[in-house]
């Protein structure tokens, strides 16, 4: 023992007994207690002081070079604010003001940087960083933007981690062409980089990332093999059902059922031309009828072949077996095979058939997931009708969900104007899922069309509150042009007729409105590198 230890021995067998009983060397009565504490400060310092420092940690390597350009200088002061108005306290009472959303802008911001390549700045890494940690719709484009600099930075933040999960995001994927460095991190990386890798090399050549996807096929796990399945929805062809076609026989359902799916979406198929062959002796024409009719007589149930093929045996809760078994047989039949079947009626005159025995909802419900399914915009305008049609009453459908997947069949430009008589004839409180499939920004009429519902709304006395949802969808997604419609409706004073208050709130709702679309216009030119107060 050392002296220092020593000491510290005795001062603590002092102090444990009492400085009257034993008191330090040289002292009696009160000084005692003062000394005995002034040793053990002293002898504190000494053995802090004595203590030999540890080795040095090892500095981290350089951060990688990233070769995209810097933002331009006006660009790079948007995402700062953008970055800092994220973290800004909601507006007192909930209410919004004029100002524009900047939590919402920064998405779009960061789409159009994204889009043009740029690199974000080395100082707003931590905030790009913090926000992609707080909202995880961020974290793609943020992640993008950030780079092998942002990947760095994270390694040496445990509140970053998630970045390092990112499935290869801001460049560490190998190059597809690169077999050596694919085959590695097929073999070796965890399995968002597998996801991310599959989908890189298929994107570039679908043969080489099936035969990826096949050379570990049976060593997957199940839900992972769901997952690397599921990656063959991009670039999807006739190449790929021979693995389609054994997975099939997967011995995971779930596996077995998007095996299925995938290959109804292929209508020359093998399964296509099975699944029709039985579809179509579950649904004819009866011509006997003073109007010719369709009739249905569902299957009786589900035999090994048709379970091998995908069809789920056990329907959900609420649901008859026979009607489960008809649907699936009918959303993966090819819908090429119906004009035969129906007397080479097209599929405008098909649909608009009476069915017998109130089998219409089913098989027009099928008939749509087929068509959502084989992308066909024919059969999705026919199920869709008229857009004036209420939507109660569609002949396709009744279901605004399910018209909304149709609607995604069609080209952007169709969509549009289809969605804009929509909301003509039946304003916008049934128009969201609708809008929600629009392509950004809204095409004309469209945008037109969104303006002049809300402008009617306000006139009918009702409160913006009652169409925020649209509201939020206008401010990302209407046309910056847009905005010179905008100025007569947040300027009119409210009407004698209307709630209280409302007129108020609508003006402030547009004035938002007007403002968010002129922002982004300026967020646009300022990436483009435009110099301040160019027209847009």
């Amino acid at each position: 023992m050392t002296v220092t230890e020593a000491a510290w021995e005795a001062l603590v067998s002092a102090a444990l007994l009492g400085t009257d009983r034993r008191p330090p060397a040289g002292t009696r009565g009160a000084a005692a207690a003062g000394e005995l504490l002034d040793a053990a400060a002293r002898l504190t310092l000494r053995r802090r002081a004595g203590l030999r420092p540890g080795p040095a940690a090892v500095p981290p390597g350089p951060a990688p070079e990233d070769p995209r350009p810097e933002l331009p200088p006006a660009a790079r002061r948007r995402l700062d604010g953008l970055l800092a108005g994220r973290a800004a306290p909601a507006p007192a009472g909930g209410r919004r003001g004029t100002a524009p959303d900047l939590v919402e802008l920064l998405p779009q911001w960061l789409a159009m940087a994204d889009e043009r390549g740029y690199k974000a700045p080395a100082a707003s890494l931590p905030a790009l960083l913090d926000a992609a940690r707080a909202r995880t719709d961020l974290r793609p484009r943020a992640l993008a933007l950030a780079g092998p600099r942002g990947l760095w930075l994270a390694r040496l933040n445990p509140d970053w981690r998630f970045a390092l999960r990112g499935g290869g995001a801001g460049g560490t994927l190998p190059d597809p062409g690169d077999a050596r460095g694919v085959r590695e991190l097929w073999e070796e990386g965890l399995f968002a980089e597998r996801v991310a890798l599959l989908g890189a090399v298929r994107a570039k050549d679908p043969a080489a990332g099936r035969a990826l996807l096949a050379a570990t096929w049976e060593g997957e796990r199940a839900e992972d093999r769901l997952m690397f399945l599921d990656s063959l929805r991009a670039g999807l062809s006739a190449a790929d059902e021979e693995f389609l076609e054994a997975a099939l026989a997967d011995r995971s359902r779930n596996v077995r059922a998007t095996a299925a799916e995938l290959l109804s979406a292929l209508p020359g198929s093998a399964f296509a031309g099975r699944m029709a062959g039985r579809a179509v002796t579950c649904v004819g024409l009866d011509r006997t009828a003073a109007v010719p009719t369709v009739v249905v007589e569902a299957p009786h149930e589900c035999d090994e072949d048709m379970r091998r093929d995908g069809v789920a045996a056990v329907p959900p809760s609420g649901r008859g077996e026979r009607s489960w078994w008809l649907g699936q047989l009918v959303e993966a039949a090819p819908l090429s095979c119906w004009p035969a079947r129906f007397g080479g009626r097209s599929p405008e005159e098909i649909v608009a058939l009476p069915v017998a025995d109130d089998w219409q909802p089913e098989l027009h419900a099928a008939w749509c997931r087929a068509a959502v399914r084989q992308r066909d915009a024919v059969w999705s305008r026919a199920l869709l009708g008229a857009p004036s049609v209420p939507p109660a009453s569609g002949p396709g459908t009744s279901s605004l969900a399910e018209r909304a997947q149709l609607l995604s069949t069609l080209d952007p430009a169709e969509r549009a104007r289809w969605v804009a008589d929509f909301v003509a004839a039946h304003g916008l409180s049934e128009a969201f899922q609708l809008l929600g499939v629009c392509a950004v920004p809204w095409a004309e009429p469209l945008g037109a069309a969104v303006i002049d519902a809300l402008d009617i709304a306000r006139d009918a006395g009702s409160y913006p509150w009652s169409f925020s949802g649209v509201m939020g969808l206008a401010e990302r997604c209407l046309s910056p042009a847009a905005a010179r419609r905008l100025a007569s409706p947040a300027a009119v004073p409210e009407a004698e007729d209307t709630s209280p208050g409302a007129g108020a709130y609508w003006s402030e709702a547009f004035q938002r409105l007007a403002a968010t679309l002129d922002l982004r216009a300026r967020m646009r030119a300022e990436l483009d590198g435009a110099p301040p107060g160019t027209p847009t």
